[in-house]
């Protein structure tokens, strides 16, 4: 079984408090691009929020679960173990809210390139990785988060047995690469395409 878990709970410092999930381009909010572009490929979706009141705001939201963070204050990593503990899924893509052109065919490629590894993780370089726009596998990646003392994602991941795989491979999915586009503010919107790739 395949999940998909979407980080929402981020304090959107960036965006002067707005709710980044809910800035919308070409029609849609981010939320709800992420729920189409994912659904086809995950047998669930998990939105993992910073707690239950945040959880409210999805409530009008059909076929996706929201959890809040059980560890609480430690950035990404409390979510992601959030949503690791509520899914159903044993192959677990996951990825941030503020990426509202995730590519079906990217995530598809991702779950089935990662075999017998813990995860399959995007790489642009050896320093440069999208840990939020990877595929994990649900046992090693609890294992990990119930006994890790660094925050930081770069150490989870070299910390499981990872397929880092080249970016450039997924370009036949994706020819721009827009996948992996983060939009932090609202003027950033400005920069992205008039619709969507095809």
């Amino acid at each position: 079984m395949r999940a998909a878990i979407v980080l929402v709970g981020g304090e959107a410092r960036r965006v002067n408090g707005m709710e980044k999930y809910f800035f919308q381009y070409l029609g849609k909010t981010f939320i709800e691009r992420l729920i189409e572009s994912l659904s086809p490929v995950v047998d669930e979706i998990v939105l993992v929020a910073k707690n239950p009141e945040q959880c409210e705001r999805f409530s009008h939201l059909y076929d996706v679960r929201c959890v809040h963070d059980i560890k609480k204050g430690i950035g990404p990593i409390g979510g992601i173990h959030a949503g690791v503990i509520a899914a159903r899924g044993d192959l677990l893509f996951i990825c941030a809210c503020d990426m509202p052109c995730v590519s079906t065919k990217v995530v598809h490629r991702l779950f089935e390139s990662i075999g017998d590894y813990d995860a399959a993780i995007p790489s642009w370089n050896p320093d440069m990785l999208e840990p939020l726009h990877a595929v994990y596998r649900k046992k090693p990646l609890v294992n990990y988060l119930e006994n890790h003392e660094s925050l930081s994602l770069r150490d989870m991941v070299v910390s499981l047995h990872s397929r880092f795989i080249s970016i450039e491979e997924l370009r036949s999915d994706d020819p721009t690469l827009i996948s992996f586009t983060n939009i932090n503010k609202l003027e950033d919107l400005e920069g992205m395409p008039p619709e969507d790739p095809p």
